[in-house]
């Protein structure tokens, strides 16, 4: 059996919003400025949807930032959108060492009674402003220079519809992409068709969601060390 021994499928997002009119029946021929114009919108709110069904493992990068003694809050890129995991790195000689810090509620933070406290930092408040703000308790001190690490999701990079550019998601995304799309642009060109091409977004989001995940074990313990101390 032949085979095509290539593995290049990546359509542009061009290609993607001519495939989502066709399920509407739409055709490249029939289709008009507006259309486009409604293409580009829907195709980044569909990207907005995205982000907010959280996480996508594709837009995972490391941000770092380096502390500065007795300040205890910074400020974040606007494009970072959630935080899966933040620790706060030493180095001695050539030896770096990492400590994992956990997250708290704003109540929580509020809490503290002495918010200046110095140390190494062991939890983290994620202020989810437009403009998203950390603040670390205890507050850096000046013991030596620490480093917070995040892993972070991040905001795709905008869909555009010009000169063959491609989408910022990976190839088990795409049906999901152009389902959404698809299901998107009925609302307004075929709502005749939205509820069956709704249904056929949500199946294919949940197939791609399904598989955008880490394959590992989860182990859960119970703390039960003072019962026998």
């Amino acid at each position: 059996m032949a085979t095509s021994g290539t593995f290049a499928f990546a359509p542009s997002a061009a290609d993607c919003v001519l495939n989502a009119f066709a399920r509407l029946q739409i055709r490249a021929t029939e289709l008009t400025q507006q259309h486009l114009a409604d293409a580009y919108n829907e195709s980044n709110l569909l990207q907005v949807e995205f982000a907010n069904r959280q996480p996508n493992l594709w837009t995972s990068e490391l941000y770092t930032v380096t502390l500065v003694a007795s300040t205890a809050t910074y400020t974040l890129p606007a494009r970072l959108i959630a935080i899966t995991a933040a620790f706060v790195s030493t180095t001695s000689g050539s030896t770096t060492t990492d400590m994992i810090i956990g997250p708290v509620s704003a109540s929580e933070y509020a809490a503290y009674p002495v918010k200046a406290q110095t140390g190494i930092p062991n939890v983290y408040w994620y202020n989810r402003q437009a403009t998203p703000q950390i603040t670390l308790f205890p507050v850096p001190d000046d013991a030596t220079t620490y480093t917070l690490s995040l892993r972070v999701l991040a905001q795709q990079e905008d869909a555009s519809m010009a000169s063959g550019t491609t989408l910022d998601l990976p190839y088990r995304w795409m049906d999901a992409f152009t389902a959404g799309l698809a299901a998107r642009l009925a609302q307004i060109y075929k709502p005749e068709m939205a509820d069956r091409l709704d249904a056929r977004a949500e199946r294919s989001w949940t197939i791609a969601a399904k598989e955008d995940q880490e394959d590992v074990p989860l182990t859960i313990a119970p703390a039960i060390g003072g019962y026998y101390s």
